[in-house]
């Protein structure tokens, strides 16, 4: 929003406009922050179980509508959250997830916006499930624990005990990966190093996942392994979809619908966006390539400005974004032009003098 109304600042110093600033995420990192900012929406802090649990401090949001929580799983169970040398995701959980999500449901919500991106967990979701009621028993009926090392153990689960407020809620579940739940492209085979795991606890989860999806599979009759997406965030994907009818969609999306950005773009001249950096990336999907599609279903010109460009983001010209802009003035270090001041000042002049020029060019 900040961004934003930057931008907004550096139009108006120089053209007789109506500018709307909405807030934009993916459904990653910084979501709650920008939704609360932008929608009137207020923090909730609490205490959750953390990853490798113990409790640890807490947020999410709740929109104005007093009923729409908007969670990152990450803020509970987040890899950040977790030292280089403590990583084994054999050891890690989803059940804070739970305890937001339950925390949200007392105080009236029923829709969830969850981003699942950025978790250190690889227990299919079955910490998540274990706080919200649902119960997970070995083969002697003995229940099992909350991390990714207990998948191999379970011999059959129970839904008496889930929460009865569940049947009410909607989940909408900000997942940008396509990968299925086990398997060679699976969430532990693919995720899994980067959280610590070696082979040969790769092995050992990627098993524990396949037999968690055969028990529900013959208790539920739900095979759902293989959808894309069921892999995320060590299989908290695959947790939301079979378990709590969530649907999984890209972050970006998700975000653009609940904003209402589309009856805003039908009315603009133009359309502004950006991030950080353009690149490649930026061009495979991210949070500005859905606004300036968005945009050219309508016909719309799209702006976008950024912090950095590389070469390869020119692929963002191809996406739909008419043309993009770096703000930095001076030749300065990433951190300078990261300095709040700084960026914001970088913001404004480059919107000026962008829209000088289409002034110029209009009169």
């Amino acid at each position: 929003m900040e961004a934003g109304n930057s931008i907004k600042e550096g139009i108006l110093s120089v053209c007789d406009a109506e500018v709307i600033v909405k807030p934009l995420a993916d459904g990653g990192e910084g979501t709650v922050d920008s939704l609360l900012a932008g929608m009137d929406g207020r923090e909730v802090d609490m205490e959750a179980v953390g990853p490798l649990g113990r409790k640890v401090s807490c947020k999410y949001g709740i929109l104005a509508d007093n009923i729409t929580a908007i969670l990152e799983m990450a803020a509970v169970a987040g890899i950040k959250l977790i030292p280089t040398e403590a990583l084994n995701p054999l050891n890690t959980t989803t059940y804070g997830v739970g305890e937001m999500i339950k925390d949200a449901i007392s105080r009236g919500c029923r829709n969830f916006i969850i981003g699942i991106g950025g978790s250190a967990t690889n227990d299919g979701g079955i910490g998540m499930l274990q706080a919200l009621g649902f119960e997970f028993y070995d083969s002697d009926g003995k229940p099992v624990g909350p991390e990714g090392r207990e998948l191999c153990n379970i011999a059959s689960l129970s839904l008496k005990g889930a929460l009865k407020e569940l049947s009410d809620c909607s989940f909408k579940i900000a997942c940008d990966v396509n990968n299925p739940l086990c398997g060679p492209n699976g969430a532990t085979n693919v995720f899994g190093p980067q959280k610590g795991a070696t082979p040969e606890i790769i092995k050992t989860l990627d098993s524990g996942l396949y037999n968690f999806s055969e028990i529900v599979k013959k208790t539920l009759g739900k095979d759902t392994a293989s959808v894309p997406g069921t892999g995320a965030a060590g299989g908290l994907g695959y947790a939301f979809l079979t378990f709590l009818n969530a649907t999984l969609e890209s972050g970006i999306s998700i975000i653009l619908k609940e904003i209402g950005l589309e009856d805003d773009i039908k009315d603009a001249d133009f359309v502004i966006t950006g991030e950080g950096k353009l690149d490649f990336q930026t061009a495979m999907g991210k949070a500005p390539i859905g606004v300036a599609k968005l945009a050219k279903k309508h016909g719309k010109k799209v702006i976008a400005f950024a912090g950095g460009t590389t070469k390869d983001a020119v692929k963002c010209n191809e996406e739909g974004v008419d043309a993009y802009f770096g703000i930095i003035q001076l030749p300065m270090t990433v951190e300078e032009a990261m300095e709040y001041d700084t960026a914001r000042t970088n913001l404004i002049s480059a919107a000026s003098q962008v829209f000088r020029l289409i002034k110029a060019v209009q009169s």
